[in-house]
């Protein structure tokens, strides 16, 4: 398929829909010999600059640079004579305030998500739907937001209309991501059987078997960034479902995540019910039955970390108190002040895209009142 056709499968940014039928059959062009370049050493290479970014004092790093040629060149031979194995995960329980067990990979298994990422990720990320958000370049949260506040926008007439939103939540996703509809989805793009083999290494590394007895793989550890890229294309195939079959204009999904905006609620309720259909048969996987709901605009939509009006955009409660939280830990000699700075100077970048001004120099100047008593 040439790049035109490509982009016309895809809604553009003005949220339009393709002039395509889903159920068409779509021959796809897929991708062979690309191991070779996966193996290569400038590649590795590459992959463990990526790796390393922003975490070059942590032990695990340190210790994998203090001989960095030979163990670059050890990864080289292991995946070009397919004796690559990845180590068993570290698994450790994250609440923030939300309980969260993330599974941490080692290093060096690191660096082969990172060259896989790097041979594989434009290949399918060409063919994302233009408002699939999160773990891409320039898609994160910030995109969201604007992409959201542009199609409130349009729905509601500027603010003078009602309009609903369908937010919806899938249950538990990246416990119940199935590893043959997975693979299954990959394959329909890449053909090369070195580079399943690889991929298939690091998801049965990661599989839990449900109800024991033979049943099928499943889940992708939070933490990996295979596990966030794979997440992004096990729910293509539903965003072009949602674009291109619903025919829905205005649908923004980030990871497991997604809202529809319209003017009708019954329009809203007809498409969940297809949705709710389309995931279970197609992907083995279920909208949560609490934290997927149609609402009124007018009320504010979560979604992405914040509460949406028509005119503003405030923190959620639990993000303002996880803050404060922290700055208690601080006063009370469990962080260092630097480790706090840290923590306020990210969370700032991240609250001033909403209506925070006060909340922000809240914050900081219980910091500097702190600091100053401990003088």
């Amino acid at each position: 398929m040439n790049s035109n056709n490509e982009n016309l499968a895809n809604s553009n940014e003005n949220g339009r829909i393709a002039q395509c039928e889903y159920s068409q059959e779509i021959i796809m062009k897929t991708y062979n010999n690309l191991y070779d370049s996966l193996c290569s050493m400038g590649n590795l290479t590459l992959a463990w600059r990526n790796a390393r970014k922003g975490k070059t004092l942590n032990d695990d790093i340190i210790e994998f640079e203090e001989n960095i040629e030979r163990n670059l060149l050890d990864l080289h031979y292991e995946l070009k004579n397919k004796t690559y194995k990845p180590k068993p995960l570290t698994t450790f329980v994250l609440r923030d305030p939300k309980t969260r067990v993330i599974s941490k990979s080692h290093f060096r298994d690191r660096v082969v998500h990172h060259v896989i990422i790097l041979i594989v990720g434009d290949i399918f990320e060409s063919r994302f739907i233009y408002d699939s958000c999160a773990n891409q370049k320039k898609k994160g949260t910030l995109f969201a937001l604007k992409r959201f506040d542009k199609f409130l926008r349009k729905v509601t007439n500027n603010f003078t209309g009602v309009a609903f939103c369908l937010k919806a939540d899938i249950k538990q996703y990246f416990n119940e991501i199935d590893h043959e509809i997975l693979l299954s989805i990959i394959k329909n793009k890449i053909a090369d059987e070195n580079v399943i083999w690889l991929i298939q290494q690091i998801l049965n590394n990661t599989a839990v078997h449900r109800g024991g007895g033979g049943e099928r793989p499943k889940s992708m550890p939070l933490g990996n960034l295979t596990s966030q890229f794979f997440a992004n294309v096990y729910l293509d195939k539903f965003d072009k479902f949602v674009k291109h079959k619903l025919r829905v204009k205005y649908y923004i999904r980030y990871v497991d995540d997604f809202v529809i905006l319209h003017k009708s609620r019954k329009q809203l309720l007809e498409w969940k019910t297809k949705i709710d259909k389309f995931l279970e048969d197609e992907l083995m996987i279920k909208l949560h039955p609490q934290k997927s709901r149609i609402i009124t605009l007018k009320r504010g939509v979560d979604f992405v970390g914040f509460r949406n009006y028509y005119k503003n955009r405030l923190l959620r409660k639990r993000n303002i108190k996880s803050m404060f939280r922290k700055i208690r830990a601080y006063k009370n000699g469990k962080m260092s002040f630097e480790r706090i700075f840290e923590i306020y100077k990210g969370w700032e970048a991240y609250a001033k895209w909403s209506n925070s001004y006060k909340l922000r120099n809240k914050a900081k100047r219980a910091i500097i009142d702190i600091l100053w008593n401990k003088v």
